[in-house]
């Protein structure tokens, strides 16, 4: 129950994160504003962790490519597709590539009602990428769709990689403060080289937006790792993708993005495979 509990709070967190970074205007500095404010949030909080072994350190080392690869296909994605679109493709296909990965690398297995959860899932996915006018030639999203698809893989390769190092630490904890005391690195150094001259009024601009985004990234990420060491990490990937509900409703509400009833539709019908793999187990 905790577990579960993790997992939805996470759900919440993450789209209003989410959310935070796509009002702020420019993606790149928001997730640099928010992997920093996360940083120096929880920098303290290495002083009170067991320190990380060798054991760590090298889960961490599989971990951060698999976050930066991640991060960047992420903002390309929000740059270029509405939040209620690019957000539940990328993190709808997920659980199903994280299950695929837990079974392969981390010996996790699944039933066939789980399977078949994954499966409604991604048909929910598949609805949520179809053009309005249903001609795939053109798709008028199409560049923002390959990027949400390129930034679920980078979702499930950060997924198998933090679940087995919450496992592997000392403790928990220790993974979770230092994961977040290197995430910040690769992303930041992208909006100091891209942005240059525009980055101090950029930062001027969304360091609100960033600030909160950091704090909510620390609840939502957090809790997800917390639980991948209690369940199976296709599992806390299904919970946590429950967002993508949050993500459909905030889109239409704060952004007034279009298509909001189909895609809503979608997210239910998305939210039910991943219970249904939840249930099953």
């Amino acid at each position: 129950m905790l577990a579960i509990a993790l997992g939805l709070a996470s759900a919440l967190t993450l789209a209003f994160a989410n959310l935070a970074v796509k009002l702020g205007g420019d993606i790149l500095v928001g997730r640099a504003i928010l992997s920093g404010s996360a940083a120096l949030l929880l920098a303290p909080a290495a002083l009170f962790v067991p320190l990380p072994d060798a054991a760590t350190f090298a889960a961490l080392g599989w971990a951060w490519p698999a976050h930066l690869i991640y991060q960047a296909c992420l903002i390309r994605a929000m740059q270029r597709g509405d939040l209620s679109l690019v957000f539940p493709v990328m993190r709808g296909a997920a659980p199903l590539l994280t299950a695929i990965g837990g079974a392969l690398l981390l010996g996790e297995t699944l039933s066939a009602a789980g399977w078949a959860g994954i499966a409604l899932a991604s048909i929910a996915v598949i609805a949520f990428a179809w053009p309005a006018g249903g001609a795939w030639r053109a798709h008028p999203d199409a560049v923002a769709l390959g990027w949400a698809a390129a930034t679920a893989i980078g979702v499930a390769l950060y997924n198998v990689a933090d679940a087995n190092g919450v496992r592997a630490a000392p403790s928990p904890f220790t993974y979770i403060v230092w994961l977040f005391l290197i995430d910040w690195i690769g992303v930041t150094l992208a909006a100091l080289a891209l942005r240059r001259g525009r980055l101090a009024a950029a930062l001027r601009m969304q360091w609100r937006s960033g600030l909160a985004a950091g704090a909510l990234s620390i609840a939502s990420f957090g809790a997800a790792l917390y639980a991948f060491s209690l369940i199976e990490a296709a599992k806390v990937a299904a919970l946590r993708e429950t967002a993508v509900v949050w993500a459909a409703l905030f889109g239409a509400r704060f952004l007034g993005e279009t298509g909001g009833r189909r895609r809503l539709v979608a997210a239910v019908v998305l939210v039910a495979g991943l219970a249904l793999l939840q249930v099953a187990g």
